[in-house]
């Protein structure tokens, strides 16, 4: 028996390829299936079943093609009800692969379809959990997003996620590994931890939500506390790996198209598609098309597309590099946004070529910053998410954090100058471009952002936190 975690950081997800004897299945798979495939092919295994524990929001998953390409059967749990052909199984169900077993777990709370895969060795004893996003290292599956398709409030659907864990999984072994759907930086919790495998004991001796003297009403009360709006693609995503969605290679197909300057121009106004950039920092900031929007691959991408564009049927131009442009496509398909038009050829350097017109980033240095700060008054505004911005921030910025900056455009000056800042600088940089994209050319970007000024020499006074309120 062979059980293989497959990570993907930049949604903080982790799918699971389980092979035994010429037998394998995949769990929650990604958008992009070939690689899956390749395992099997490699070890001479078949792909026997795709499991899925749920209808997943912040990805799309690769059951859909995965099974158009191989002829496995996707398996739901219970509830579920999805516009293709799958097999719902019943809570209790066993499925064998090769000398070992999955045994089908519903535990309802996070989704009402919601369902746990305990694998069993040979000899038939508990091995490990796959718990998508019932149960993370740390943390518990919010109870807020099936809200709607449930019929039922966030504390009911709390209090059965409850139940779920108290009477089906806090019931195995302690030595039980666990392998949950997300780890620390998704947004399907509020704190999971960085490690992405553990065991059952540790999580019941370490994860709050799990806690031995814990009743139900304290644990609806925990876990439904603080939790923060959910990302408006959300939504899309369950309705795409619901009722299906295009192969991943159609996609790739239309996106990867190379236009000239002329004819990206020309697409981007007959469209209205977004132009999204996604390079690194210092060109962007250095040179790009006017009206583009930053949001680089080297940071975390997909989340923020989802975030900032939102609707995922909006078509998109591409400003990449010509080594990314797959990469690009395939990150964007991940989240849903199949509607890539094309991609910039020759990028920003033909774009000139050309003779179109650029635009830049007006940037300023965290010293120069600082001196500015001391030697005038300026307006300043900290685009961090709200509790790093309470945890510690400069004591006359403004808080407008970026995912809720195009619901604050009437606080931002039309004249005058203003400075931006994150924590290390992406953020404040996609903030800018849409700003600019907006008519707000008055704004500079701190470079390297909070990180960077608390390293100057301005004095700690300077800053403001709880603790000194």
């Amino acid at each position: 028996m062979k059980v293989e975690q497959i990570y993907t950081g930049c949604l903080a997800q982790g799918a699971y390829y389980i092979e035994c004897c010429d037998e394998a299945v995949v769990i929650d798979p990604l958008r992009e299936v070939q690689q899956y495939i390749d395992r099997a092919e490699a070890g001479g295994k078949k792909i026997k079943y795709i499991f899925e524990t749920h209808f997943h929001a912040d990805f799309v998953s690769g059951h859909v093609t995965l099974a158009e390409k191989t002829g496995a059967p996707i398996v739901f749990g219970p509830n579920a009800q999805p516009k293709f052909q799958a097999h719902i199984a019943e809570h209790g169900e066993v499925f064998q692969v090769g000398k070992v077993t999955i045994e089908v777990i519903h535990t309802p709370g996070h989704t009402m379809e919601s369902t746990t895969y305990l694998l069993r060795d040979k000899a038939g004893k508990p091995h490990a959990i796959f718990t998508g996003d019932t149960l993370f290292l740390g943390d518990v599956g919010r109870p807020d997003l099936a809200q709607k398709s449930a019929d039922m409030t966030q504390e009911m659907l709390a209090g059965t996620l409850f139940d779920s864990l108290r009477n089906k999984l806090m019931t195995l072994p302690d030595e039980v590994i666990v392998y949950p759907g997300h780890g620390a930086g998704s947004a399907c919790g509020k704190n999971m931890s960085s490690e992405t495998v553990g065991t059952l004991g540790d999580q019941k001796a370490n994860n709050y939500a799990l806690r031995a003297d814990m009743t139900k009403s304290e644990f609806v009360a925990e876990v439904t506390n603080g939790l923060l709006p959910p990302p408006a693609y959300f939504p899309l995503n369950v309705k795409l790996n619901k009722e299906g969605y295009v192969s991943i290679d159609e996609v790739l197909a239309q996106g990867g198209r190379g236009l000239s300057p002329a004819a990206f121009e020309a697409a981007a106004n007959e469209t209205n598609a977004v132009i999204l950039d996604v390079r690194s920092m210092d060109a962007f900031a250095t040179a790009h098309v006017p009206r583009s929007t930053f949001i680089g691959l080297d940071g975390n991408f997909a989340p923020w597309v989802g975030a900032m564009i939102v609707d995922v049927k909006q078509p998109i131009l591409l400003v990449t590099d010509q080594d990314k442009v797959e990469e690009a496509i395939t990150r964007l398909s991940r989240v849903g946004f199949d509607h890539v038009l094309g991609y910039l050829e020759g990028g920003i350097a033909e774009w000139k070529k050309a003779g179109m017109e650029v635009d830049a980033i007006t940037s300023v240095g965290a010293e120069e910053f600082s001196r500015l700060r001391k030697n005038s008054d300026i307006k300043v505004i900290d685009v961090r998410k709200p509790g790093e911005y309470l945890s510690e921030h400069i004591v006359e910025a403004e808080s407008i954090p970026l995912v809720a900056l195009n619901g604050h455009l009437a606080e931002i000056p039309a004249e005058g100058d203003f400075y931006l800042h994150c924590l290390s600088g992406y953020r404040s940089l996609i903030a800018m471009s849409i700003l600019k994209a907006r008519g707000f050319h008055n704004g500079t970007n701190v470079l390297g952002g909070f990180n960077a000024i608390k390293e100057t020499d301005t004095p700690l006074s300077d800053y403001v936190c709880p603790s000194t309120l």
